[in-house]
């Protein structure tokens, strides 16, 4: 029987790639770098093959797509940031049977999720960076879910993550949800990127605060927390994607009656104006 026995909230911050080279950057992004090996490390220690990417860079306008390709391969140059990753190759294995049976599962739970087979667009930098990290210390299979459109609700995005325990109950696999995006999310204005060293800093001071206190409450257990985190986090902070990434890993059963701490894995860094930070979340 396959099990679900970690979910994660990963960085896919762009300068950790940059970090690996040589340059005056080299380096900088080490606790994040690393940060990515260590979750590997988990998901792999509790089984886990195939890692379901919720994307907030994968927008659609209606549905939660899942690509459920049985293969990735191609050269990507990152459309938002192409100085810090232009045409790294790309080539993870996909899972067709989870993709599938986790877009069923989610659109018969009321949330409109149709799974694709598609050699293009491939995998999107929101699941590619973390990949590009976790893959070299564990063989996994991506299965990429697009995780943000303005006209969804938290709730949908529930559905989507109750799905995955739901589909996985049957099958002879475990499974790490991870959510890939950024706690408070305004870059900086192009005018002050480059004398304000604007890759290592914070745009706003207040949610750098609402930051450090999501942080603290993931970390004591708060009950209230999975439920009401990505909602007041997208307010209060700008959330990347509305914090719809983060909603889907909290929709499995039993997640709301969480008593156990999670374990902050990277500590939260500024990038480009944009708080990051790698979270594991225990389950039972």
């Amino acid at each position: 029987m396959g099990k679900r026995d970690l979910a994660a909230r990963i960085t896919h911050a762009r300068p950790m790639v940059l970090s690996e080279h040589d340059g005056p950057d080299k380096g900088t992004r080490q606790p994040a770098t690393g940060g990515h090996p260590e979750t590997a490390r988990r998901a792999r220690d509790a089984g886990a093959t195939p890692v379901v990417i919720c994307n907030t860079h994968r927008v659609p306008n209606a549905g939660f797509h899942i690509n459920a390709n049985a293969r990735f391969k191609g050269v990507l140059t990152f459309n938002e940031f192409p100085q810090f990753i232009s045409n790294p190759p790309c080539a993870d294995r996909g899972n067709p049977g989870l993709g599938d049976a986790t877009a069923a599962a989610a659109a018969h739970s009321g949330a409109f999720t149709p799974a694709r087979h598609l050699d293009s667009p491939g995998p999107e930098h929101g699941a590619l960076a973390p990949t590009h990290f976790i893959s070299r210390d564990h063989k996994i299979k991506v299965v990429p879910v697009a995780a943000w459109c303005a006209a969804h609700a938290h709730d949908e995005c529930r559905f989507v993550g109750a799905a995955i325990p739901a589909t996985i109950e049957a099958g002879n696999e475990s499974v790490a949800p991870a959510a890939s995006g950024s706690l408070g999310h305004r870059f900086r204005p192009n005018r002050d990127y480059p004398a304000s060293r604007g890759t290592f800093t914070i745009r706003s001071k207040v949610n750098r605060q609402v930051d450090l206190h999501a942080l603290n409450m993931w970390h004591s257990g708060d009950v209230t927390v999975p439920r009401t985190l990505p909602g007041d986090a997208a307010a209060s902070c700008s959330g990347e994607g509305s914090m719809h990434d983060t909603a889907m890993p909290h929709g499995a059963p039993g997640r709301d009656a969480r008593d156990r701490e999670c374990e902050l894995v990277t500590p939260c860094f500024p990038s480009s104006g944009t708080g990051q930070t790698d979270v594991i979340f225990p389950v039972t």
